[in-house]
């Protein structure tokens, strides 16, 4: 059965859940703590989660294996990139886009975890997003 699936409930969520790792860890860890920890939090609300998810490649007919990874995939729908530097640079929007666009996902979510309040390193990205879409059902 498809469903409505309220995308901004999910980001929301991930949202709260990176706002609940970022309090208990804070700032200076390896992005890869982050991540682990996001997932964590994720799949205790129950959430399907993949890590480092592949991102392939398509070019006409040929499929190109190029390592491209996806931090986390969440309920197959949203990706979440999580950082943890100084700054964010304009490409590290482009790339989340990119693998939006390769996926064919509307919603990703780049969040650097270096800041002082996470809330300032949240970004929300966009693919053709259209609120209206019939998604499969979320938890």
């Amino acid at each position: 059965m498809v469903a409505r699936v309220d995308l901004n409930r999910i980001t929301s969520e991930v949202i709260g859940c990176a706002i609940k790792v970022h309090r208990r860890l804070g700032p200076g860890l390896l992005e890869s703590a982050y991540q682990i920890c996001l997932e964590y939090e994720l799949r205790k609300l129950g959430y399907q989660v993949d890590r480092e998810k592949p991102v392939p490649l398509i070019y006409d007919d040929v499929k190109l294996d190029c390592g491209f990874r996806a931090d986390l995939m969440v309920q197959g729908l949203v990706l979440v990139e999580c950082k943890a530097k100084e700054s964010l640079h304009p490409v590290d929007k482009a790339q989340l886009l990119s693998h939006l666009r390769l996926l064919n996902l509307q919603v990703g979510l780049l969040i650097n975890f270096h800041e002082v309040v996470v809330k300032d390193g949240i970004h929300r990205i966009v693919n053709n997003y259209r609120p209206d879409l019939e998604l499969p059902d979320s938890p």
